[in-house]
């Protein structure tokens, strides 16, 4: 019950923040792409993707020295602790700085090749990858520092440091994309709120974790731990990146400049709601890290158990996209884009469904330092995803974006069910994995289907207003989870499904859950 409190509670908190920096970024997007034209914000799509390859050694070191942190939390371990710390700040320093200086000399000459820009579209490149660069590095350094808290699962101090951020780039946005209305202060926003993160995180750790902060230093014995587990986290990083960035870079290869706007536009509300999602199953990692020497049995019922949570709740809020995706997209950001973009938005949300089928076991392997076995899923992933997108896009076109998604995210699944009988070693392990993991999915996917067929055909058109769109929302959302909730309850393991969700009901608002 305490282990259920805590966990409730940090979810809380980074549903939290999760909240409040989603709310601004929806609700700042259409003032920027009605400011800065599709094509521009579709060059600062292309800009962010071409840096994203940074953030698989930036990533990779923060979850690195999370798990290293959150297994030396005793009194006792605080000089280890403070020598892992010492030494990824000082990897997030020496390899940050030449990795963001290399951007903006090569990018801009790499991104005109590569996706055909000549120019207008071209003259704002540089700055576009030096603001770019510059946050990414702080992006890089406040993961270390970011680490001290995750550790302890303090999620109330980083809920307030990522909604500062989030609002101080919401802010700027608003004050300087229209006077200069180019990509390059799209951009130029997102880093100042990665710098204010940087900062806050920092003053945070000095007053809070004062005695586990050390300055850079290189420590051989924690180097050498770090890279053992971290080469593969690399891997895995590297197939995730290409996961998520292949329709972006294919698209940009292929395809004209607002095409990626498009799609942008689409993946950036999927990937609120299942970032959201994500988010909220963060706080798996450091607590399975804290569970090192507990008992077989008790982490595989903690895991299956929280799978199912999370597969419950994605397609809840992603599957309830589903049935209004194209009144969602006109409303939000117009008429044009909704015809664009709405096919490639239901394709998404039913990657995300797919895709959090797994965030569990990869959050359990990270935290027991099976990096390997990620970057295997990871390059499973990767290959699916790639694959179908260099086949379908230069023939198919823009309709074809967002299925490469789909097939990825089916193929994560299938490998994760494969290598799940090898992590547990139980005799009911394929019921589990059906009830608690496939079950949802299926009935989720399959209700927001039969629902948007039914609610489309009422044919709203582009005359619906807001408080519709959100009461079907909101509709849409409480019957999946009705259905799935029904369904879970009924079987050898639904008097487990029952009580957690009793739990959740009685314990989801933070002042019960603390």
């Amino acid at each position: 019950m305490k282990s259920g409190s805590r966990l409730l509670a940090n979810s809380t908190w980074n549903a939290t923040a999760f909240l409040v920096g989603v709310g601004l970024n929806l609700l700042i997007l259409p003032f920027v792409v009605m400011r800065l034209g599709v094509a521009s914000f579709g060059i600062a799509g292309l800009v962010i993707a071409s840096i994203a390859p940074a953030l698989i050694f930036s990533s990779s070191l923060a979850l690195m020295i999370t798990r290293e942190l959150a297994q030396r939390l005793a009194p006792g371990e605080r000089r280890e602790a403070r020598q892992f710390f010492a030494t990824a700040l000082f990897l997030s320093l020496a390899a940050g700085i030449p990795l963001a200086a290399v951007f903006p000399l090569a990018g801009p000459a790499v991104a005109q090749r590569l996706f055909h820009l000549s120019g207008d579209l071209s003259y704002d490149l540089f700055a576009a990858f030096c603001f770019g660069a510059l946050g990414w590095l702080c992006q890089c350094v406040a993961g270390v520092f970011l680490a001290l808290f995750t550790a302890r699962q303090d999620y109330a101090r980083l809920a307030l440091i990522n909604i500062a951020g989030t609002v101080i780039s919401t802010l700027l946005m608003l004050v300087l994309i229209p006077r200069w209305p180019v990509a390059s202060t799209f951009i130029a926003c997102q880093m100042a709120g990665f710098a204010a993160n940087l900062l806050l995180s920092v003053l945070l750790s000095r007053l809070a974790l004062a005695k586990w902060v050390a300055l850079p230093a290189l420590h051989r014995m924690s180097l050498a731990s770090l890279l053992r587990t971290g080469k593969w986290q690399v891997v895995a990083q590297g197939g995730g990146l290409v996961a998520g960035q292949a329709d972006r870079y294919l698209l940009g290869a292929f395809l004209q400049p607002q095409n990626v706007g498009y799609y942008v536009i689409a993946q950036r509300l999927e990937e609120a709601i299942y970032i959201g999602v994500l988010k909220i199953g963060e706080i798996l990692f450091p607590f399975f890290s804290s569970l090192q020497g507990e008992g077989d049995a008790r982490v595989c019922d903690l895991f299956f158990r929280a799978a199912w949570v999370l597969n419950v709740l994605a397609v809840g809020v992603l599957g309830a996209l589903i049935p209004v995706a194209g009144n969602v997209l006109h409303l939000w950001t117009g008429a044009e884009v909704a015809a664009e973009g709405q096919r490639v938005l239901i394709v998404l949300a039913l990657a995300g469904i797919l895709g959090s089928g797994t965030n569990v076991f990869a959050f359990y392997l990270l935290a027991n330092g099976r990096t390997r076995t990620n970057a295997a899923i990871s390059l499973v992933t990767a290959l699916f995803t790639l694959g179908t997108s260099a086949i379908a896009l230069p023939y198919i076109g823009w309709p074809a974006a967002g299925w490469s998604s789909c097939v990825g995210a089916l193929a994560q699944i299938v490998v994760m069910t494969l290598l799940l009988r090898r992590s547990f070693n139980l005799p009911d392990i394929w019921q589990r994995v059906g009830h608690f993991v496939l079950l949802p999915i299926a009935v989720g996917v399959a209700c927001a289907v039969l629902l948007r067929v039914w609610i489309t055909g009422y044919s709203f058109g582009q005359s619906v207003v807001w408080w519709q769109i959100v009461g079907w929302y909101g509709f849409s959302a409480a019957a999946i989870l009705a259905v799935v909730l029904a369904v879970s309850s009924v079987g050898p393991y639904g008097e487990i499904c029952r009580r957690d969700m009793h739990r959740i009901a009685t314990r989801f608002l933070p002042a019960r859950s603390l």
